[in-house]
Parts: structure tokens; sequence; C-alpha cells
């Protein structure tokens, strides 16, 4: 009997597009608690090699209304972002029902870009390259990330001399203006003391200090920005979307802001387009 040949199919030598799960990665512990993130890495990395070509950092916030961050919640998705040429985190923060209000949840996702930056050669990352992504209060955190670059109010000691500024932002129905927000939007009324601290005098500065909105500076070099919040959004409204789009381009950001016809607070929020625009960003920006 004559047998077909078997056909010939080249193996993959840089082992490009695998990527592996590192998780329970401590990247905090001055605050009195380990705070964690999870990573996607390339696989030649676990061979003890060195990224010959280190990659762009995307870290990711998801949202939680300021309490602990599901870690586990856009691993799917994430893994996709990963396999398009990106080492990815997704960064845990103190939860502010535990007693730690803003800043708290600032200052932990700060720390992680700086503990990220530190490693970069360990995890093959290019430091000169970073973007955050957040979704609703995550993406509350991205925004600020973006426009407060080094801000010595929000470092700890940990990981000192470097840098936390990030090259793009994206927010995805995340809120940027609090002030009237707070009693109908993704935190409920019970939870304000928890977030913005117990001395209720304070509470005016500390709404306007976790504003995205108004932290914009006329003048002030920041990062590109995409913004993009569904019309059918019920916790909170799109115009605040449209407000911070407005501010940016004012104050001569480079920013792009997106409607999802219909789109939810999460839910069907997401979409192949989402996630095209989203690719997009990160290949132009990051």
């Amino acid at each position: 009997m004559k047998y077909p040949d078997i056909p010939h199919i080249a193996n993959n030598p840089n082992m490009e597009g695998q990527y592996l799960l590192k998780q329970n990665i401590t990247y905090s512990v001055i605050t009195g608690e380990e705070l964690k993130l999870t990573l996607f890495l390339p696989w030649n990395l676990q061979s003890g090699e060195t990224e010959k070509s280190p990659k762009p950092l995307i870290v990711f916030v998801q949202g939680c209304g300021f309490k602990t961050p599901n870690l586990e919640f856009e691993i799917p998705q994430l893994a996709q972002i990963a396999r398009a040429g990106y080492i990815v985190a997704t960064v845990s923060h103190r939860n502010a029902l535990e007693g730690h209000p803003f800043p708290a949840y600032l200052i932990d996702v700060k720390c992680a870009i700086r503990y990220l930056k530190r490693q970069a050669a360990e995890y093959g990352i290019d430091p000169e390259r970073v973007a955050v992504w957040g979704t609703s209060s995550g993406g509350n955190a991205a925004m600020l990330v973006g426009l407060t670059a080094d801000d010595p109010r929000y470092e700890t000691k940990e990981h000192d001399g470097y840098s936390d500024s990030v090259n793009a932002v994206v927010s995805c129905f995340g809120p940027m203006e609090f002030d009237g927000l707070m009693p109908k939007g993704p935190v409920d009324r019970s939870m304000l003391p928890a977030i913005l601290g117990k001395d209720r005098d304070l509470w005016p500065e500390v709404i306007r200090e976790m504003s995205p909105l108004y932290r914009v500076e006329p003048g002030k070099t920041y990062p590109a920005f995409l913004l993009m919040h569904g019309t059918g959004d019920e916790l909170v409204g799109i115009q605040q979307m449209v407000d911070m789009y407005h501010r940016l381009l004012d104050s001569g950001v480079t920013a792009f802001a997106y409607q999802v016809d219909g789109g939810r607070h999460e839910n069907n929020f997401w979409s192949a387009e989402v996630y095209r625009v989203i690719g997009e960003f990160f290949a132009e920006y990051c």
C-alpha cells in the first residue's frame, strides 16, 4: 500500500503567542497586607531566558466599587490582549470597606506599576511602553494614574526611584465626576465614609480629588486617553464620559471617545468591536 506523505509544519522557536499565567505575585507589603497581581508572561521566560524583545505592558484594574478586584474576572479577554504581543497584569488593591479610604486604591495601583517597572528585565517588560486600563472604579483609577504621574502624594517608599507614569490610558464606563453621583452610582450611600473617610467636612475636597474631571491641568503633558461608555449605563451616566472627553480636548490632550449603543455597566457593553478599538489604541500609543 502506498501511504500519503505526512506534511511538515515549522516549529515555533521563539514560542510566539504562547503565554503562561503567573498568579499570586506580591507587589506590596508596606501597607501591612500583601497586595497581589496576576501576570500573563511569554513561555520563554519560564526557562530562565531573557526576553530578547521586551514587550509593552498593559496594567488592568477590574471594577469593584472600590472593594477588592476580582483578578479572575477578565482572564479570557486579557489572554487575547496578551497574545497580541503584550505583557498583561491584572492588579488588586486595598478594600475601602476594610478601612482604606481614598487615595488607597490609587496609591496601590501606582505601586503595582512601579513594581512591574522594577521587575522589567525579569518579566520581559519594556518599561518605556506602559498602558493602564480599567473598568468602572478601575477606570477611575486608570484615569487618575494618567493624570497624576509621579505625584508624591500617592507614592510609597516601595520601589522607590521607579516612575508610575504611563503612555496610554483606557477607561471603560469609569466615573469621572463624583459630586452628586455617589448616592445613586456604583457605590451605596452607606459606603461613603469607607470611601471618602470619616471626616465629613473633608468630603467635598476628597470628592474633587478622586474626580478625574477636576484633575486636568491646562498646559500639562498627559498620556493619550481612550474613553468608552455605554449609552444604557444605569449606574454612571454617559454624560460623564462626554464631559471628560471635552475637558481633555480643551486642554490639548490626545483623546478618543466611543459610545457603545445600549451598553450597560459591564454586561452587554463588551463586544468584539470594543476589544478591537482598545487593541488598536494600544498598538498606536503603547
